[in-house]
């Protein structure tokens, strides 16, 4: 096995190999058919030089009447095996491909499932280029290794073996120096391959971070431009872009020595079996032939080692691309069904809190403490409060982007936890201060909100929501291009397409997070009117920065601390002259 990367255990690793065999299951008629074609095309490679071996030791003696017609026959006979071994050469290369295509895909969206099921606590932390790169490039690698991996295996041992044979038959003496050469060889291999090891998965580290820069320089390139930070992410992005060059010069430096080393010693290898066997031709311990033939195996023999390192490095990609690979796999969703969750039949949207706290999983932090709170269906409830006082994780909680860490929650009467988390957030819809938009066409936008809806239903929400107009007077109406993250609409015209999202959607509970705080004046004045009017007859929980766009709220409830602090209509809450009229006369 190739050297390791360092702090690997062989068990561990031989226990991830075994693991990658679920891949080649559907594709077994694929994987032994490029194995045989492989195998017919390594034999042919050995067979030739026997077949000329015998021509230049024996046919050639023969008078031309006997040797001739042999001669001309072995030259069909090799011809086929040529035309044989190209079919099988182009068999194994393209269906081994195909094989490693199918695989692949198999393979992203497999991690893109995985991806998708993982809890908000993961992408809180994650960097979305390093995801990238394992998803793009990584996998990549993963399928090189797999269909490359057993051909190569197949056709090294085949060869090295076949031809060790082979020159054992025609010198035993002379095939015990170039096997003595052969040692050397792999030697001079091990003693490379940790470097190897080290500098490959510095190189991929490396890689990945420039990945995650990339991601986020150009996710951001206005604010980048907007704060004329050019030179500052050109700096940044230099040196990423540094530190990879450094890790590929480290690999280059030993692949450099590896090369030299290989191709002197291979050389050797010749010359030694040229001396040695001129010294036995001399000493009539072997024919001329016999040395031909030799020096032609002699390639055979040695190239199996000499390929070594581009196998190494084949492995070494896809083996740690396959260990970043199996980490994503094997981390656990936080937010998962339990094993008797049911669909939520009740429709009303009733929402209770019953003695709820919640901290975050990387933190001690207490964010909300013994919170109770009922809301019926219907109801209509403004969240405001200091930035940090838990108005967002007061959210977060219904649709169970996190899960309560004492108490429970409950929507229409069951706990959030034995509701299936399909079932419960079809029942809720969330329009936020950040809208994102997916790049495609306005209707396609609109449609994520419920994707099987007609055309008609698409156009009716927007004109729910007040964007039927604006989408009307865009270049295509409905089928106009928005550009990635919609940056082709305004941040009101966004934010009504979002409302018709929802509106298709049609959920019994909506929740607005600051939806209308990065507005301007006349651009929240139709975006509240569409949210008042999707809000009808749906249990509304609207959370507000701004104090003027709920000071007509019929309940407002106030977070500081670690809870709800005050709770009631803002005339009730004035005459308190607690937090909500100190903030309210700060606004």
């Amino acid at each position: 096995m190739p050297g390791l990367p360092p702090g690997i255990n062989k068990f561990k690793v031989m226990k991830e190999l075994r693991s990658i065999l679920k891949y080649y299951k559907p594709y077994k008629f694929l994987f032994f058919s490029d194995l045989v074609a492989a195998t017919i095309s390594a034999g042919i490679a050995l067979a030739i030089p026997l077949i000329i071996r015998n021509i230049t030791g024996n046919l050639i003696y023969l008078p031309p009447e006997e040797g001739m017609p042999v001669i001309l026959k072995l030259g069909v006979l090799m011809l086929l095996l040529l035309i044989i071994s190209y079919l099988c050469e182009r068999y194994a290369v393209y269906y081994g491909h195909v094989q490693g295509t199918y695989q692949e895909r198999d393979m992203r969206s497999e991690l893109f499932d995985h991806l998708q099921k993982l809890s908000f606590s993961y992408y809180d932390n994650a960097k979305v280029g390093s995801i990238l790169s394992r998803i793009t490039t990584d996998l990549f690698d993963i399928t090189e290794l797999l269909h490359h991996g057993p051909e190569n295996l197949i056709i090294y041992t085949i060869k090295m073996l076949g031809s060790f044979i082979i020159l054992c038959t025609i010198n035993w003496k002379l095939a015990l120096i170039a096997l003595a050469m052969v040692i050397i060889m792999a030697v001079v291999v091990m003693l490379t391959h940790n470097k190897f090891s080290e500098a490959y998965v510095a190189r991929r580290a490396a890689m990945a971070d420039m990945s995650a820069l990339l991601e986020d320089s150009l996710s951001g390139i206005r604010v980048v431009k907007s704060f004329t930070n050019e030179d500052h992410e050109k700096e940044n992005f230099e040196k990423v872009n540094e530190a990879h060059v450094k890790t590929k010069l480290t690999t280059y430096n030993y692949m450099s020595r590896y090369f030299a080393s290989m191709h002197v010693l291979c050389a050797a290898i010749t010359v030694v079996a040229v001396v040695a066997g001129s010294l036995f031709i001399t000493d009539g311990q072997m024919t001329i032939s016999d040395l031909v033939s030799f020096i032609l195996y002699i390639a055979l023999f040695t190239d199996p080692v000499n390929r070594l390192v581009d196998f190494t490095e084949m492995f070494h990609n896809g083996f740690s691309g396959y260990k970043r690979f199996r980490e994503i796999l094997a981390i656990e969703p936080d937010i998962v069904d339990a094993p008797d969750a049911l669909i939520l039949d009740a429709n009303d949207g009733d929402v209770e809190f019953d003695d709820v706290s919640f901290h975050y999983k990387d933190t001690d932090q207490i964010v909300l403490n013994h919170v109770n709170l009922k809301v019926r269906s219907g109801e209509y409830v403004a969240v405001c409060g200091p930035s940090g006082a838990g108005k967002t994780t007061l959210s977060s909680l219904i649709p169970r982007f996190y899960d309560v860490t004492g108490g429970s929650l409950k929507v229409d009467g069951v706990d959030v936890r034995k509701i299936r988390l399909d079932s419960l957030r079809s029942h809720i819809g969330i329009v936020q201060q950040d809208v994102y938009m997916f790049g495609g066409t306005v209707i396609e936008n609109i449609m994520y909100g419920k994707p099987d809806a007609s055309r008609e239903e698409c156009i009716e929400a927007a004109k729910a929501a007040n964007a039927h107009d604006f989408i009307m007077e865009l270049p295509d109406g409905y089928d106009t291009y928005i550009g990635q993250r919609g940056v082709k609409l305004s941040g009101g015209q966004k934010q009504r397409i979002s409302i018709a999202r929802v509106f298709l959607k049609n959920p019994p509970i909506l929740i607005f997070d600051e939806a209308t705080s990065a507005l301007d004046n006349e651009s929240e004045r139709v975006v509240q009117e569409s949210l008042e009017s999707l809000a009808k007859g749906r249990t509304t929980f609207v959370i507000a920065h701004r104090l003027s766009t709920i000071q007509n709220a019929p309940r407002i409830l106030v977070m500081a601390g670690d809870g709800i602090a005050e709770d009631g209509t803002h005339d009730e809450l004035m005459r308190k002259k607690g937090i909500y009229a100190d903030l309210y006369s700060k606004r």
